[in-house]
C-alpha cells in the first residue's frame, strides 16, 4: 500500500500515482509503527524533524535531502557503488542519497576507480533553475527581461 503524506494545509487533497489517485493524510498524525519503508522528499528542514521519529516507530527512512549526508550514523548510498554500507541503517533507521548529480557521476566513476584508484575530481555542474520551483523560473523570465530592455537587474 502506498500513502501520500503531506502537511495539514494539504490534506484531502490528490494526487496521481500511477494509475490510481492518492488522497493527501496528514504526515504530523500518521501512525508509521506498520510501516516499512518511508520515501522522504520534503526538504532538509521537513526530514530533520520528523526522519528520527519515523525510523523510531522502525520505519527505514530513505532521505532525499542534504540532511543526513554528512551524519556518520546514517549511510549514504547510491545502491550500484557501495551497497553493502546498507547495513549501517539500523543506527537511525534512515539511509541518505547523495544529489542527483553526484549519484549519476560516481556510478560511472567506480568501474574507473576500481581499475585505477581515483584520487581526486573536479566537477561543476550548471542545474536548471526550475529546481527552485516557479519563484525561481518567474526571476529568471523578470531578469531575463530586464536585461533585454536595459532595465536594473533585481534577485
Amino acid at each position: 500500500e502506498v500513502v501520500a503524506l503531506a502537511s495539514s494545509r494539504s490534506v484531502g487533497t490528490e494526487v496521481s500515482y500511477g494509475d490510481k489517485t492518492l488522497k493527501v493524510t496528514n504526515l504530523d498524525t500518521y501512525d508509521f509503527s506498520d510501516t516499512d519503508i518511508c520515501l522522504m522528499s520534503a526538504g532538509g528542514a521537513v526530514s530533520q524533524k520528523y526522519s528520527p521519529k519515523i525510523g523510531r516507530e522502525g520505519c527505514v527512512v530513505i532521505d532525499n535531502s542534504s540532511a543526513w549526508r554528512y551524519d556518520a550514523d546514517v549511510p549514504l548510498i547510491v545502491p550500484e557503488v557501495n551497497a553493502d554500507a546498507i547495513a549501517q541503517f539500523s543506527k537511525k533507521n534512515i539511509i541518505a542519497n547523495p544529489n542527483c548529480s553526484t549519484a549519476q557521476l560516481v556510478v560511472a566513476l567506480k568501474p574507473l576507480h576500481d581499475h585505477a584508484k581515483i584520487k581526486r575530481i573536479v566537477v561543476s555542474t550548471y542545474q536548471s533553475v526550475s529546481g527552485a520551483g516557479k519563484d525561481g523560473i518567474d526571476e529568471l523570465f523578470n531578469q531575463t527581461r530586464a536585461v533585454f530592455v536595459a532595465d536594473p537587474i533585481e534577485s
